[in-house]
């Protein structure tokens, strides 16, 4: 892998992880169009922690709010509205982390193909925009329910097939559950660290066992540019989202779906 691609998947990966238009179909384009190769379970995992750190570092305050939340739960077992959102979050992250483990094998040989990324493609898209339609649109973030909480991470079990966007299947769960879009998309990057958490140690200890040499230079620089980039998305994203809606990531992902189609014809 050279500098050039390293650079292109770093920020594909970056801006895409955190939108609702799937990293995975991205990610598969610019390879089918230059031919690339691929580029390594080490690069994946440095990309990973790029993004991982990125949504860490902009939502700091309210993690350790949350977290100063549940020590305060601990000490004198009265709970208060933060500590019941820190909990349902919670309840929210832990379907995907099981699940991703035991089939994690089986999606990457028989799911990651460019016609299974082309229908979630497009059929998530379709569901987006109907939940964008007709959601209700009126609870806050921290009115999260433990049942909200449930469908919302049962939802992103589905992210686990390529094409589905991680981002796009939680805010369509939480924007039929009836939350805002920008609660929406705070509930959706929330749950996002434990599971880009977990994805980046399963990584991390299949690649203790690869056989597949490291470019130190490289892993830093894809890491950095994913930080970066995500960090940038994400604060730009929820001010988007709050003034024109979900409709342009929809056109987008049809118009993907099209491009990637026409690459198998």
């Amino acid at each position: 892998m050279d500098v050039i691609q390293a650079i292109c998947l770093a920020l594909i990966q970056g801006i895409t992880e955190f939108l609702p238009i799937s990293s995975s179909a991205h990610l598969i384009l610019p390879a089918s169009l230059f031919g690339w190769p691929d580029q390594g379970l080490a690069f994946d995992t440095a990309v990973h922690l790029g993004s991982l750190i990125a949504v860490i570092g902009y939502f700091r305050s309210d993690l350790i709010s949350l977290f100063r939340s549940l020590i305060a739960l601990t000490a004198t077992r009265q709970s208060s509205r933060e500590s019941r959102f820190a909990l349902n979050l919670g309840i929210a992250s832990l379907p995907i982390i099981p699940v991703g483990f035991i089939f994690r094998f089986d999606i990457e040989a028989h799911l990651r193909t460019v016609p299974v990324i082309i229908v979630t493609t497009l059929v998530f898209a379709v569901f987006l925009l109907l939940a964008d339609r007709i959601g209700k649109r009126s609870l806050k973030d921290d009115e999260l329910n433990w049942k909200q909480a449930l469908l919302i991470g049962v939802s992103q079990c589905l992210a686990l097939v390529p094409g589905t966007s991680r981002s796009g299947i939680t805010m369509t769960a939480a924007l039929l559950s009836g939350f805002t879009r920008e609660a929406a998309a705070r509930i959706s990057f929330l749950i996002s660290i434990p599971s880009i958490a977990g994805a980046a140690t399963l990584k991390i200890f299949d690649l203790a066992s690869a056989p597949e040499p490291v470019d130190w230079w490289l892993l830093f620089l894809g890491g950095f540019l994913a930080m970066i980039s995500a960090y940038v998305c994400i604060r730009l994203f929820v001010d988007f989202i709050a003034r024109i809606g979900f409709l342009p990531f929809v056109i987008y992902r049809f118009v993907l779906g099209a491009l990637l189609l026409l690459l198998i014809i």
